[in-house]
């Protein structure tokens, strides 16, 4: 599977930074995934847990809102609040 960068960021702090196969997350109007090379989108997050993959692994962070911004290959999350991973 293809993977992208990824920045996960807080208020406060740089929370994340590496490269990632896949994206779940909880949106205000529902769930959605992000694999390599998706049309480029913005997006308001819900209060939610996020799960990144890349390959066999997996890290999961709850996030408090935000938004979500994809495109050139690689995607953005700016927290409303804090992140805390799982």
């Amino acid at each position: 599977m293809a993977s992208y960068p990824l920045q996960i960021m807080a208020m406060d702090r740089l929370v994340f930074e590496g490269e990632v196969d896949h994206i779940l997350a909880r949106g205000t109007e529902g769930f959605l995934g992000v694999l390599a090379h998706h049309a480029p989108l913005v997006t308001e997050l819900a209060d939610g847990v996020l799960e990144l993959t890349s390959g066999s692994s997996k890290r999961r962070f709850h996030v408090r809102g935000g938004l979500l911004e994809v495109g050139g290959n690689r995607a953005a999350i700016l927290a409303d609040g804090t992140v805390e991973e799982l």
